[in-house]
C-alpha cells in the first residue's frame, strides 16, 4: 500500500468513526444543558462553591462568572508553580520563573496551552495533575458554557435570561468531559501509553552522556488534552512523543478525540434550537473547509518538488516515520482548525505552503471545527456576518433563526472578528520592529518571519501550536504573548454573551417567502465564501511576507 492511499483510508476511517458519534454524543449534550435535574455530585460542588444553580443569569452577570472564575485560575496555577520547589511530587525541579509562570497560567486557562518549556524538565506531578490538567478541564468547560450561553440567545425570547454559568461549567465537566476523558485514557493505556507517578529514571547512555526520562500521569492528560482542544503536553516532544502518541492507531484516535466534541456540538445546537437542519448546514461548512484544508496539505506534503521528497514519496522531514506524511497532515489540519494546538509532527518543518496551511486554519479563527465551545460560537458569529451579506444583497433586513439581525448584532459581531487579526498583526509587528525579540529567531528571511507570526496567531487564537523554531522562553515572548492568550480568549467571549443577551430579548420574527433559507446548501456555500473572504483580506499581506514567499521560492 503506497502512503497516499495509506493517508486516505486513514481519512475514510476517521471520518466513519465522527459520523458514528456524532447524533448520540450531540443529543446527549443538549439534554445536559436542557436538564433541570441535578446530580448528587453536582449539588455538593454547589454547595462547596457556594452556587445557586437554578438562578438565571443575564448576561453580565454570566460574563462575571467566567471572568472570575478565569481570573481565580489563573491566580491559583501561577501560586502553584511559584511554590512547585516547597511542593511534594516536584521531582526535584525548582520554581518557574515568574514570566513563564504568568505565561503559563494564561495559557492554560485560556485553553491555550502553549508552553514555552520542557515539560518533562520543568513541571513536577503536582503542577502537571492538580494544575495543568485540572485547567484542560475546566478551561474546556467555560468554552462549551459560552457557546451554550449564545445558542440559548437564539432559542429563546423576549428575556435576557441565558442559563446560570456555574450549573453549565459544573455539568460540562462532570457529565461530559470526566466520562469520555476515563475512556480515552483506559484506551490510551491499552495501546502503550504511559500512566504512573514515576521519578525520575536513567535509561542508558545517549551521544556520551546518560539519558533521563521520568515518568507521570500521561495519558489521563492526553486524554482530555485532545478531547478538550487543549493541546499542552506531558513531554515537550507534545503528541510527537511515544509515552503520548505510541503507535498510528493512538495517532488517529487522538486525532478523533480533538474533533468529535467541537463537531457533535453542532448537533446540539441543531436539537436547541428546534431545527437540525440548521445544525447540519453548520456542520457542512465547518466539514467543507476542514476536508479541503486537509487535501491541500496532503498535496503539498506529498507533491513537494524537491530531490529529497521525491525520494522519500513525500516531505519526512520534522515527522515521524511511525505515522507518516498522510497521518501526520490529517493531524496538523485538525489541530490548527480546532484550538488543540497538539502536534505530531514540527510545522516549522513542513514545507512552505504546508506551514502556511497551518496558520491560515488559526486565521480563520478556528471554526472548522474549532474548539471545544469556541468553535461553535466562532461559527455562528461568521453566521450573522454571511446573513448580514445576504441581506445588503437584497435590501431585505437580514434574520438568523427567526431574530432579526439589527445594528447592535452587528457591532458586536465585527467587534468579535476584528479583536484576534488586531491582536496578531499588532504583536507580529511590534516584534519584528524591536530588536530583542528579532534574536529568538532560528531562521531569517521569510521562515524567521513566518516563526513570530505563527507564534502571535497560535496564541491570540488560543491554539497554543508553535513553528518549533522560535525560542519563546524570554520575558517579552512569555508576556506578550500571554496578553494576547487572555485577550484572545475573554474579549470575544465579552462580545458573544452581549449578543447572546440581544437576541434574546427580541421577539420571533415569522418565516416569510423573503426569509433566507439558513438550512440550505446555498446557505452554507455563502457561509465558506464569507469565512474565506475576510480572512484572506484581513491576513493576506502577512501571510505573503511569510509562509507563501517561502513556498513559492521553494
Amino acid at each position: 500500500m503506497g502512503p497516499v492511499l495509506a493517508g486516505v483510508l486513514q481519512l475514510l476511517a476517521l471520518l466513519a468513526a465522527l459520523a458514528l458519534a456524532y447524533i448520540p454524543l450531540g443529543s446527549y449534550m443538549a439534554r445536559v444543558y436542557s436538564s433541570g435535574r441535578h446530580w448528587r455530585v453536582e449539588k455538593w460542588i454547589y454547595k462547596a462553591i457556594g452556587a445557586d444553580p437554578d438562578t438565571e443569569m443575564r448576561w453580565p452577570a454570566y460574563l462575571r462568572g467566567v471572568l472570575a472564575f478565569s481570573a481565580v485560575g489563573v491566580l491559583f496555577l501561577y501560586l502553584l508553580q511559584r511554590l512547585q520547589g516547597h511542593l511534594p511530587g516536584s521531582l526535584g525541579f525548582r520554581a518557574i520563573d515568574p514570566d513563564q509562570a504568568f505565561n503559563t497560567a494564561a495559557s492554560f486557562v485560556t485553553n491555550t496551552n502553549w508552553q514555552s518549556y520542557y515539560g518533562e524538565q520543568a513541571m513536577g506531578h503536582v503542577v502537571q495533575t492538580a494544575g495543568l490538567a485540572v485547567q484542560n478541564f475546566v478551561s474546556a468547560a467555560v468554552g462549551i458554557a459560552v457557546a451554550v450561553a449564545l445558542v440559548r440567545g437564539f432559542a429563546r425570547s423576549r428575556t435576557g435570561e441565558l442559563g446560570n454559568f456555574w450549573a453549565d461549567l459544573v455539568r460540562g465537566t462532570v457529565r461530559i468531559l470526566l466520562p469520555l476523558a476515563l475512556v480515552a485514557a483506559i484506551v490510551l493505556v491499552a495501546c502503550g501509553a504511559l500512566q504512573n507517578f514515576s521519578g525520575i529514571h536513567e535509561v542508558g547512555q545517549f551521544m556520551g552522556g546518560s539519558q533521563q526520562w521520568n515518568g507521570g500521569a500521561v495519558a489521563s492528560q492526553e486524554a482530555i488534552k485532545e478531547l478538550g482542544t487543549n493541546g499542552g503536553g506531558y513531554f515537550n516532544a507534545n503528541s510527537a512523543h511515544p509515552f503520548e502518541n505510541p503507535t498510528p492507531f493512538t495517532n488517529l484516535f487522538e486525532i478523533f478525540l480533538l474533533l468529535v466534541i467541537p463537531l457533535a456540538l453542532t448537533r446540539t445546537f441543531g436539537v436547541m434550537v428546534g431545527s437540525v437542519r440548521q445544525g447540519y448546514a453548520i456542520l457542512a461548512t465547518m466539514a467543507t473547509i476542514w476536508i479541503g484544508f486537509t487535501a491541500l496539505m496532503m498535496w503539498t506534503e506529498f507533491a513537494h518538488h524537491g530531490p529529497a521528497p521525491e525520494l522519500a514519496g513525500g516531505a519526512y522531514e520534522g515527522k515521524e516515520v511511525r505515522f507518516g506524511v498522510g497521518s501526520s497532515s490529517i493531524f496538523a489540519v485538525a489541530t490548527t482548525l480546532t484550538s488543540t494546538g497538539a502536534v505530531d509532527s514540527f510545522h516549522s518543518s513542513f514545507t512552505g505552503l504546508g506551514g502556511g496551511i497551518t496558520m491560515l486554519g488559526m486565521m480563520l479563527g478556528e471554526i472548522a471545527p474549532g474548539g471545544t465551545g469556541s468553535g461553535l460560537y466562532g461559527m455562528l458569529i461568521m453566521a450573522v456576518i454571511a446573513v448580514f451579506v445576504a441581506g445588503l444583497m437584497v435590501g431585505r433586513t437580514p434574520e438568523y433563526l427567526g431574530r432579526k439581525i439589527g445594528t447592535r448584532e452587528i457591532k458586536f459581531a465585527a467587534c468579535y472578528i476584528l479583536v484576534t487579526p488586531a491582536l496578531v498583526l499588532v504583536l507580529t509587528a511590534a516584534a519584528m520592529a524591536l530588536p530583542t525579540p528579532g534574536n529568538s529567531m532560528t531562521n531569517s528571511g521569510a521562515h524567521g518571519f513566518s516563526e513570530i507570526l505563527y507564534a502571535y496567531t497560535s496564541a491570540s487564537n488560543n491554539n497554543g501550536s508553535a513553528f518549533a523554531g522560535l525560542n519563546a522562553d524570554t520575558q517579552w515572548f512569555n508576556t506578550s504573548l500571554g496578553v494576547a492568550m487572555l485577550l484572545g480568549r475573554f474579549l470575544p467571549m465579552v462580545f458573544v454573551l452581549a449578543m447572546a443577551g440581544s437576541l434574546a430579548e427580541q421577539k420571533p420574527v415569522p418565516v416569510t417567502a423573503g426569509t433566507l433559507r439558513t438550512e440550505k446548501p446555498l446557505f452554507t456555500g455563502l457561509l465558506v465564501g464569507a469565512i474565506l473572504i475576510i480572512t484572506g483580506l484581513t491576513y493576506f499581506p502577512a501571510l505573503a511576507l511569510g509562509p507563501l514567499a517561502e513556498g513559492l521560492a521553494s
